[in-house]
């Protein structure tokens, strides 16, 4: 009876040092990501910190080239230093502030960050559309997981090349997700192009937006 009673509580207390280990795992696990995704967001802050401070050294040199016939003056952007972003979007509804990687980088890769598309033509190209696709959902990378919450004339800065580029949106349309987008713009306008997955459907969804204004940064 008393052999029996040992065996029962050597039972117990096994099945309480397993529960233990379990219960330490799951928060080790719970921990170490929580502190990976705090430091990432921290990296993150300083790289787009970092690119702010780069576009305040931006400045205009001017070149005079001369011939025979004319002097003309050429106006050339001089980056001091090189920003690890080419740009940032910046969307206060839903409080998102990215850093975007040049095209031709390997960080300019929708499975990591907002990415640029090949198509696309940088902000300060007149009349050109800069074009940005991102992942909705749930995940680390789901950068555009909250477009979905944008109304027309709601309001999107980018910053780039020592300007901020503020745009409204103009229109929002969904299409078929068949690996092409059908870009529907007035070609006479400067705008950027939002493009990610709608939610819990075989849709994309895609955000027109029109520059307003362009100020010094």
């Amino acid at each position: 009876m008393l052999k029996r009673k040992n065996q029962t509580n050597n039972r117990k207390k096994g099945l309480i040092l397993i529960g233990s280990f379990l219960i330490l795992s799951g928060i080790c696990l719970v921990g170490s990501k929580y502190i990976y995704n705090y430091l990432q967001d921290k990296k993150e802050e300083t790289l787009i910190d970092n690119f702010y401070e780069d576009q305040k050294d931006i400045t205009i040199e001017t070149v005079v080239e001369t011939d025979e016939e004319q002097i003309e003056e050429v106006e050339t952007p001089v980056v001091k230093s090189t920003p690890n972003y080419v740009a940032v979007i910046k969307i206060p509804k839903i409080n998102l502030e990215k850093g975007i990687c040049n095209k031709g980088t390997s960080c300019n890769n929708v499975n990591g960050n907002i990415q640029i598309l090949n198509e696309a033509d940088y902000p300060d190209k007149e009349n050109g559309n800069f074009i940005l696709a991102g992942h909705s959902g749930t995940g680390k990378v789901a950068y555009f997981k909250n477009l979905y919450k944008l109304s027309l004339d709601d309001d999107i800065s980018v910053f780039y090349g020592g300007k901020e580029y503020k745009y409204k949106v103009k229109n929002i349309y969904d299409i078929d997700k068949t690996g092409t987008a059908d870009i529907i713009r007035n070609t006479n306008k400067t705008t950027l192009t939002l493009i990610t997955c709608r939610q819990g459907t075989k849709k994309q969804i895609i955000f027109i937006c029109e520059l307003v204004e362009k100020v010094e940064v």
